[in-house]
């Protein structure tokens, strides 16, 4: 059974050297730990391992009493992420003064690193037993000084044992701190890495007349931190803040975990600055090396639109009319499914994979695109990939150039083939690129849309059809301009 927040992170006393207290008692489970948790798109907090990563980006508040015994002491908190910001660490004990603090990091030496100064029990291969304080620790083995002041360095031990209640892996916060005795809340707030959240959507396509889809949202929330975060309250921040470090403390390993259920309620939305903020409305458990889901929004059904896109060339500016022939033989391309829909929600950025249902009334995947942070009401347009039963070809079948009179015709043909058993419609985007001042000669289907730089045709083809399209440009300049 895995420990509690409150047994894992307990906090021990020292006077100098010597342990005057043991694990302290914590408030009340919802009010012990929140940890607010920022938008990252790293794939390796997501993918399975079981190692800490130093991608993705929360702030965790731990919540606290601690007993006083009067005067300067020194506190250790332990179990602390392998991952956090050593120069972010905040700690505030009622009225008492904070003198010190320093974060020990388990770093490339292991978790014991991070427990130098704490009593250790070690027993040799030889089964010999040293005990006394743990003062250094290297690639090779470590360093324990007994009770009679005498250091050993003992390499290949066999095992070695805390005699305190500490040894967890993670950071140690050490405090100096001055204040009068008595139990005083203690506030624990520290950023760290290891902890990321994206969106996860999924679309079903309805087998209604006409284009309609059941959107699901998830956020994925994962964790890579180094410990577990039990009962937490959480909120997920959607946004990009910006962060001058990218990288925190090198990891350690640590175990695998099985992923928690969804909770059951969606959370509530508001604002922090000009981010969005999804606060849950229950806690969840975060174990350490996992991936957890819960709902971001309820199921909604959708109106969308599917279209399938031929498109040659792109967008192009030359500094002058470009009158060289080129090479514009015959050439095919695949034409590419598309999926539009108006967001219902905010939705922030994350995957959406699209799914169906096949003959046999399964549910299969059919694509999945990115989607960027968009705002209730606006378009979300999805690539779903290149339809199988859709080609297009592309052949230019006119080419002139008039230098006197600054003049030149280029004219294609389109052709489009559908071998599959329902009709489409195919946008057929053209990029007219040789000089910004050109005009439609001639077209055998009035184009859809036009602008400076793109021509548009809607194309019907008929269910195992061939179906052309022919088009041709007038382009004019000045003499300036060449």
């Amino acid at each position: 059974m895995r420990q509690s927040v409150a047994a894992r992170f307990s906090i021990r006393f020292v006077l100098c050297i010597t342990v005057v207290g043991a694990a302290l008692p914590a408030l009340a489970a919802d009010q012990d730990v929140a940890v607010t948790v920022y938008r990252s798109d790293s794939d390796a907090l997501f993918v399975g391992g079981g190692s800490p990563v130093a991608d993705g980006y929360a702030i965790v508040h731990e919540r606290r009493s601690v007993q006083l015994t009067g005067g300067r002491q020194s506190l250790s908190i332990d179990g602390l992420p392998t991952t956090l910001d050593p120069e972010a660490v905040a700690l505030e004990i009622g009225e008492a003064k904070i003198l010190a603090q320093r974060v020990l990091s388990a770093g490339d030496s292991g978790m014991l690193a991070a427990h130098r100064g704490e009593r250790v029990e070690v027993t040799t291969m030889n089964s010999a037993t040293l005990s006394g304080v743990l003062i250094g620790v290297d690639g090779d083995g470590i360093s324990v000084r007994d009770d009679n002041g005498v250091v050993r360095y003992v390499r290949n031990f066999a095992s070695l044992r805390f005699m305190e209640p500490t040894g967890r892996p993670g950071s140690v916060l050490q405090v100096t701190v001055d204040g009068s005795a008595g139990t005083l809340p203690a506030t624990l707030t520290y950023p760290t890495s290891g902890l990321g959240w994206r969106a996860a959507y999924s679309a079903l396509l309805q087998s209604s007349s006409g284009c309609r889809l059941r959107l699901d949202a998830l956020a994925s929330i994962a964790n890579r931190s180094g410990r577990d975060y039990d009962s937490a309250e959480l909120k997920l921040v959607a946004g990009d803040p910006n962060r001058v470090k990218q990288t925190g403390p090198q990891p350690v390993a640590m175990r695998a975990m099985a992923m928690e259920a969804s909770a059951d309620s969606t959370p509530a939305q508001s604002s922090l600055g000009d981010f969005r903020v999804y606060t849950l409305p229950n806690t969840l458990d975060l174990p350490d090396a996992s991936v957890t889901q819960t709902p971001l929004y309820a199921s909604r059904e959708l109106g969308c639109e599917r279209t399938w896109l031929f498109e040659n060339g792109q967008q192009w500016a030359p500094d002058k009319p470009y009158i060289a022939p080129g090479n514009d033989g015959r050439s095919s391309g695949a034409v590419v499914s598309k999926l539009r829909f108006v967001a219902a929600e905010n939705l922030p950025a994350g995957t959406l994979r699209v799914l169906t249902r096949d003959a046999d009334n399964r549910i299969e995947f059919v694509g999945e695109d990115r989607v960027a942070d968009t705002g209730q009401g606006r378009s979300v347009s999805l690539t779903l990939g290149n339809a199988f039963d859709l080609t297009g070809s592309r052949e230019r079948t006119a080419f002139s150039v008039d230098r006197a009179a600054h003049q030149m015709n280029e004219a294609f043909r389109i052709t489009l083939e559908n071998t599959g058993e329902q009709a489409r419609t195919v946008t057929v985007r053209e990029h007219p690129y040789r000089w910004r001042n050109w005009t439609l000669a001639s077209s055998s289907q009035k184009p859809a849309k036009q602008s400076p730089d793109t021509l548009d045709f809607a194309v019907s083809v008929p269910a195992k059809s061939k179906v052309n399209l022919d088009y041709a440009i007038d382009y004019s300049w000045l003499a300036g301009d060449e």
